[in-house]
């Protein structure tokens, strides 16, 4: 007889991603459900990545990522937001986006410990939270256009406050912080010991020559942030798992206390390969052009079928609303659009602890032009 487990996460079961993606696999479905690119990334960075690892660089880089790396993260970072960071103390290399939230919780967090979260919200958040004996204090974005209410923010605050976490670009729903954001935010945090966990994995992929509100623009938040990125979601390469975090040096040695004994170390070739490509500036400046130009296509094509299409300012996603024409639950709908009509996608419900539904769904339209062909001549049928 095994041992009893007493769960840590007891309200916490299969991801929604990975549930949709296996029915979309089992009715052979197209996949507008998990956000990953269907088309191949570049050449070149595979090639480096070839390279690195035929010139034997497949041992342990040190464990807070290999400096060349880190250097030109450094440099990139000045160069977009003017925030002086120091490559040796204030980045380390993480496995993935996800990774670097949940070491940033980890390091911070203390039982009792109270969270601000907006939903809908990136499902790993609550757990990671969870798991560290804090509480999420969960606040709703305002329907339809996502935005934040921020006098509500305010008497969300107590004395137990010990973070709020921001997503922008958001996923799921598009939605991009603003100027006024960033304002009521230092107003809100000024005098007080609440750190900002800022996830900015689609940091260049935002739309309409819009700006991209970082921490790292503004001292006096970077000075409480841990700032969370993705190569993968950038590099059209989500399965490498590679990101990294930002914070000041004081932090950031807390943070490494974490990854040390968890990670240690993060895959070598696709670090050296990285540092390499990153010097092709061009890529991620014209990035969200190209992820537009996707957006813009798709919505073209949405024109024809019943869905009343939200505004989606950056990221890979954009939601569709159905209430107009069936009363479904969000999950009973998915689940009936990817049986029978042949395209998965993720009903919003699933970034809400408390289910909320207003009748939305998320469709990725970072794919190719003829996955969104394909799909969209399904979803004419739907009703």
């Amino acid at each position: 007889m095994s041992p009893a487990i007493l769960s840590k996460l007891p309200n916490t079961g299969t991801t929604i991603f990975t549930v949709m993606s296996a029915l979309a696999v089992e009715h052979n479905a197209v996949n507008l459900g998990q956000g990953f690119p269907d088309f191949p990334m570049h050449d070149e960075l595979i090639a480096r990545v070839n390279e690195a690892m035929l010139k034997g660089f497949n041992q342990y880089v040190h464990m807070n990522g290999y400096m060349p790396l880190r250097e030109i993260l450094s440099e990139k970072i000045f160069s977009l937001y003017a925030a002086g960071v120091n490559p040796d103390t204030e980045i380390t290399i993480t496995p993935g986006g996800t990774y670097a939230i949940y070491t940033a919780l980890t390091s911070v967090l203390r039982p009792g410990d109270e969270v601000i979260v907006f939903q809908p919200c990136y499902d790993s958040y609550i757990p990671n939270i969870e798991i560290n004996g804090a509480v999420p204090v969960l606040l709703p974005l305002h329907f339809p256009d996502y935005s934040i209410n921020w006098n509500a923010v305010r008497k969300a605050i107590t004395p137990r406050t010990r973070m709020i976490m921001l997503n922008s670009p958001n996923n799921p729903t598009g939605a991009i912080l603003s100027e006024r954001d960033i304002a009521e935010l230092k107003k809100l945090v000024l005098g007080t010991n609440i750190f900002i966990l800022s996830d900015e994995v689609y940091e260049h992929v935002i739309f309409d020559d819009r700006k991209h509100q970082s921490m790292l623009r503004y001292p006096e938040l970077l000075e409480r942030s841990f700032v969370c990125f993705s190569f993968g979601k950038i590099y059209h390469c989500t399965g490498w798992k590679i990101g990294y975090c930002v914070a000041p040096a004081a932090p950031m040695r807390e943070f490494r206390k974490v990854h040390q004994f968890n990670c240690f170390s993060c895959d070598s070739p696709k670090q050296i390969a990285l540092a390499k490509f990153l010097e092709k500036t061009e890529y991620y400046t014209s990035l969200g052009n190209f992820v537009q130009q996707k957006r813009d296509f798709f919505l073209s094509l949405m024109k024809e079928t019943p869905f009343r299409m939200h505004d989606s300012f950056g990221s890979y996603f954009i939601l569709g609303s159905y209430g107009h024409f069936s009363n479904e639950s969000e999950m009973d709908f998915a689940v009936r659009m990817t049986k029978d009509h042949g395209v998965a996608s993720i009903p919003v419900s699933a970034f809400y602890r408390d289910g909320t539904d207003n009748k939305v769904v998320r469709f990725c339209f970072c794919k190719k032009k003829e996955t969104l062909e394909r799909a969209a001549e399904k979803l004419r049928k739907v009703r």
